[in-house]
């Protein structure tokens, strides 16, 4: 087999997994695609033949791609100032696809990408790369430019504002989760306030991200309460909402 071939056939094998990777560290679908595909134009690039863990190689550059990515947002202030919702991994409701299952492993959920959001980009990478992805921290260490105690310190530090931001597991049921978010869309759509109430947590938190075209709607709820109220004022019956699996949990879409 020619090293051409071997390559390709080599980065087709780990397009998933990269693309994972970029993902939790981006939280954008579009920005993860772009990083995988400058993985792969380093690879067409180089010399490969002294590579003895392509997997790794790849990762890495997939890794230092999107710290640079993450830096630069920050350099240009390119987040915006109001909410930030990362993008949904829209799946079908009779399966997802395998590129999905690997966005979605170790129960990623929107939750924990806005959580991952609001830590630095160092914090973010060593804590995806170690957490998520079980890289040694001798291997961060060098892609963030700090030592292996420090990358250590850095995913520690990270792992607290997690832990401490109580994101929790996706509940596994998925049929009761189907179940409330049919039951949620009726109540909306029929204007039933007190129906909107029984199935909201009452510590329920709704973030809602306009973009640059829409900024008016963007904007955080929190509580049953006020989020019930939002969902009165904005449902709307639509041909077009089908149910859905969005980032892992039933939905509509």
């Amino acid at each position: 087999m020619a090293e051409s071939d071997w390559l390709a056939e080599g980065f087709e094998q780990n397009r998933p997994r990269l693309k994972a990777v970029a993902y939790r560290m981006l939280g954008s679908l579009a920005e993860a695609d772009d990083a995988v595909q400058e993985a792969w134009l380093r690879l067409s690039r180089s010399d490969a033949s002294g590579v003895d863990n392509l997997s790794a190689w790849l990762t890495t550059i997939v890794a230092r791609v999107c710290l640079n990515v993450l830096r630069s947002r920050n350099t240009r202030r390119e987040e915006p100032m109001g909410v930030n919702v990362p993008d949904p991994v829209i799946s079908r409701v009779d399966g997802t696809s395998p590129e999905d299952k690997a966005l979605l492993a170790d129960s990623v959920g929107l939750a924990l990408l806005v959580v991952l959001q609001t830590l630095t980009p160092s914090e973010r990478l060593a804590f995806v790369l170690h957490d998520m992805f079980d890289l040694p921290f001798d291997e961060i260490a060098p892609i963030v430019g700090r030592s292996p105690a420090t990358a250590r310190q850095l995913a520690s530090r990270a792992r607290r504002r997690v832990r401490g931001a109580g994101v929790q597991a996706p509940d596994p049921d998925v049929a009761r989760q189907r179940e409330v978010v049919d039951a949620f869309l009726t109540a909306a759509h029929q204007g039933d306030f007190d129906a909107l109430l029984a199935v909201l947590d009452p510590d329920v938190v709704l973030r809602s991200d306009g973009g640059t075209a829409r900024p008016d709607i963007s904007g955080v709820l929190r509580g049953a309460a006020a989020v019930a109220s939002g969902a009165l004022m904005t449902a709307r019956p639509s041909a077009l909402e089908r149910p859905a699996l969005v980032t892992g949990p039933p939905a509509w879409w």
